[in-house]
């Protein structure tokens, strides 16, 4: 045994470094003056105290995740008491659970044994690392915030951004999900989000519906303004100047192009209303304005064939 402990400690010395090699050689010669009945019983007892180490660890994580739920479960019933932003309550949801999750691993690993400062250090220098490897996802982090103080958007909004039209369901740490008219769910980077152009549809009660129409040369313009007038204004979601922020439906000569009259049309309507008004408004000069006498211009070509 003694020839074992010699080779091993030979071994050690060899392929070992300096600070290593002397904490080993320390060991081994402690081992060399214990009698065995008294090395086992100390490592019974060395197992045994990292047992409870790892009970007492396991305890704490288990019992935290249980507080981390609970407390999760407190703030997201506070916002809906106090019927706050959704997306606000999203993302400090998400917040609070990242923070606490990172709080028990620590505290877990503590628990163990292992020293939590060196942890923390390692945690910061990896943190600092991931975060100029993954600047993009710090650069969404932050876009998150900005939307969150400035509130261009809110959860519920039918908006038009980074080329995707939609309303907004959620605004998460890092991106904002975005369902679009035919049910496709899209992710938008907050960084993108935030940096760029963002059309709300939704802030505003009332939008304007603004349609072009094209008639022939050859129409009574006085004739075609007020017909388009009295198709515009027998929509009952048309509204008028006696609604607050509105005005009445109007009709002018826009341009005069080569071989078409453009005649502008503005109407007021509820944002709810918007898409409704239009495509009945564009059906209705289709179908009534050549029975009333009204022609749409077409494109023509005229040619001219000379005799010799």
């Amino acid at each position: 045994m003694l020839m074992t402990l010699l080779q091993a400690e030979a071994a050690v010395e060899k392929f070992t470094a300096d600070s290593i090699q002397a904490r080993t050689s320390e060991t081994l010669a402690a081992l060399k003056d214990t009698e065995p009945n008294v090395l086992l019983q100390n490592l019974g007892q060395q197992a045994l105290h990292f047992g409870l180490k790892v009970l007492a660890a396991l305890a704490i994580y288990i019992i935290g995740a249980w507080i981390i739920k609970k407390i999760v479960k407190i703030v997201a019933k506070g916002f809906e008491k106090k019927r706050s932003d959704a997306a606000l309550a999203s993302f400090v949801k998400s917040l609070v659970s990242i923070t606490l999750w990172v709080l028990l691993i620590i505290i877990t690993v503590g628990a163990l044994g292992i020293n939590t400062t060196s942890l923390a250090a390692l945690l910061a220098a990896g943190g600092m690392a991931i975060g100029m490897a993954l600047s993009g996802t710090v650069q969404n982090f932050a876009g998150g915030i900005m939307l969150l103080v400035f509130k261009p958007i809110r959860a519920g909004d039918f908006i038009e951004a980074q080329g995707f039209t939609g309303t907004v369901s959620e605004i998460n740490i890092t991106s904002t999900k975005l369902v679009t008219l035919d049910n496709r769910v899209v992710f938008i980077p907050n960084g993108a989000l935030a940096s760029g152009n963002i059309n709300n549809f939704s802030v505003k009660d009332l939008r304007r519906v603004d349609i072009n129409v094209s008639i022939a040369y050859g129409n009574d313009i006085e004739k075609a303004k007020k017909t388009v007038l009295e198709i515009i204004k027998s929509n009952p979601k048309a509204l008028d100047a006696k609604t607050k922020g509105a005005a009445d439906p109007f009709v002018a000569l826009l341009s005069l192009g080569e071989s078409t009259i453009t005649l502008v049309t503005r109407t007021w309507v509820k944002a709810a209303d918007y898409w409704d008004v239009y495509f009945w408004i564009t059906e209705n000069l289709y179908s009534q304005l050549p029975a009333k006498g009204v022609d749409f211009s077409f494109p023509h070509l005229n040619v001219n064939i000379s005799k010799n």
